[in-house]
């Protein structure tokens, strides 16, 4: 069972994360981005993307490592989002039967 104060920080966490959309969102809806900024905002999910998963790279884990290695093959063929989800799943899934 999820203890409750976890549950809250999932749920904060997920408003802050909302939150920040909504605001991007609201202050540049009525901007002309440059090519330039507009890369920026393209390249912006992946970075933050690497910097999860690139720490995982130095990790002796034997999960984390296969879960890598999914989530690597997955980003080759995949759009953001179905990688996240592989990720999160392989991750969460090779833990669970790998730990024991």
């Amino acid at each position: 069972m999820i203890d409750s104060l976890t549950l809250l920080i999932v749920i904060a966490m997920a408003f802050v994360t909302y939150l920040t959309r909504v605001l991007g969102f609201i202050l540049l809806r009525n901007r002309t981005l440059s090519p330039v900024a507009q890369e920026v905002m393209q390249a912006a999910p992946g970075c933050v993307l690497i910097a999860v998963i690139a720490p995982k790279f130095a990790s002796g884990n034997p999960a984390d490592l296969i879960a890598l290695a999914l989530t690597l093959i997955a980003a080759t063929r995949l759009p953001i989002f179905p990688v996240v989800l592989i990720a999160v799943l392989a991750t969460g899934t090779l833990r669970f039967l790998l730990s024991a």
